[in-house]
């Protein structure tokens, strides 16, 4: 078995060595190299052509009666670290700031332990690159990675949050975490002089109106007792200030608890959008980006399981927590296959995707023992 240092250890390696999405390379034969030095017996490594930063190990059960997935994913963000830590970065711009180093080191410690003590049920770990951005979950599943002997009947994950006290279980049924879509918008009308504006169509006009009916979706086409958020981050238009603006662009993004909601907002988007464009003269075009960024709405039956047990086990601090408007691609791999995500406390002042992200290191083993002791339970 790993022993706390060595999960250190590993932890520690895996922080140093970020890469960003479908470039994981290092990071990929850093996990190999662990994951082959585990007894090999009940063991089956996997990797995709088609998704070469992509890692799948099977082991194979006693008795099996079905097979558990449990996903890790690998990427760093382009995050300048901040730390300090004397294992920093040693990629200049990149970072492990969302804490994937801790969801893969957890991954490992759950595979060392059913590498030496081989479960009832067949067990699939799930290396997946490009969560962050690019949809990597998404991305397998279309291209078949998930075929056969290779296909979990359920899917489970954890992801790190500094607002649980270190090792906490977070979970919830329903929605876990908001799905979430890119949105870009371009208005078409006519540029010209700032003293003739009859003689032009003003698109910094037309993208204020814009912006004000976007804020209506949300408070009057949304049922209040549920939650949605649009955000338009970024506004782009002109070049002087004499000088009327014929285009304008603008970029955001929207969120919803479930697909069903994400869809109404798109729907609603862009109907506001097109009828600005009608009412400005002007051409309209939208853009709306998902991909694979589902709503992590988590299966009733094996959550409910899922939440007994770490509730009654009295080895496991464990909370119930709210939805998070942050989006997370393993929403995707569940709206496919049933199956529970929760959280693993971090305990630290700093959010993840900042510069000063520092999880707390105890938490590893109290994850890898949960986690362990569910699906003992569960099999």
């Amino acid at each position: 078995m790993l022993t706390t240092s060595q999960l250190i250890q590993i932890r520690r390696d895996l922080h140093q060595i970020p890469e960003v999405a479908l470039q994981e390379h290092d990071t990929k034969q850093y996990l190999l190299k662990v994951i082959q030095q585990f007894d090999q017996q009940f063991l089956q490594i996997k990797t995709v052509p088609e998704l070469p930063t992509a890692l799948l190990v099977r082991v194979q059960g006693k008795q099996p009666k079905k097979t558990i997935g449990y996903r890790a994913d690998i990427d760093g963000l382009p995050v300048k670290e901040k730390t300090g830590l004397a294992f920093s970065s040693k990629n200049e711009g990149k970072m492990h700031a969302c804490g994937h180093d801790i969801h893969m080191t957890v991954a490992l410690g759950i595979l060392n332990y059913f590498s030496e003590h081989q479960p009832q049920d067949n067990l699939l770990f799930f290396f997946q690159p490009a969560e962050e951005s690019k949809n990597g979950g998404k991305l397998a599943y279309e291209q078949g990675v998930f075929a056969g002997e290779w296909r979990p009947d359920e899917f489970f994950a954890l992801h790190v949050t500094p607002d649980l006290p270190t090792g906490t279980i977070g979970c919830r049924n329903g929605t876990l975490f908001a799905g979430a879509a890119e949105i870009n918008i371009d208005l078409y009308g006519q540029d010209g002089h700032a003293a003739y504006p009859q003689r032009a169509n003003d698109m910094v006009v037309a993208a204020a109106a814009l912006i004000s009916q976007i804020q209506t979706i949300v408070a009057r086409s949304i049922d209040p007792i549920e939650s949605g958020v649009i955000t338009i981050g970024k506004v782009r238009a002109g070049t002087i200030r004499n000088a009327i603006a014929g285009h304008a662009h603008l970029e955001g993004t929207l969120r919803g608890l479930t697909q069903t909601m994400i869809e109404q907002i798109e729907k609603r988007l862009r109907e506001v959008t097109a009828g600005i464009g009608q009412s400005f003269a002007a051409r309209a075009e939208i853009e709306i980006n998902q991909g694979g960024y589902w709503p992590v709405e988590n299966d009733p039956k094996i959550t409910a399981e899922f939440i007994d047990y770490m509730k009654n086990n009295p080895a496991v601090k464990y909370q119930e927590t709210e939805p998070a408007m942050t989006g997370e691609d393993f929403g995707y791999l569940l709206a496919k296959i049933p199956g529970t995500m929760c959280w693993l406390g971090v305990e630290d002042d700093s959010q993840p995707h900042s510069a000063t992200f520092n999880p707390q290191e105890s938490a590893i083993e109290a994850g890898i023992k949960a986690i362990v002791g569910f699906f003992e339970e569960h099999m």
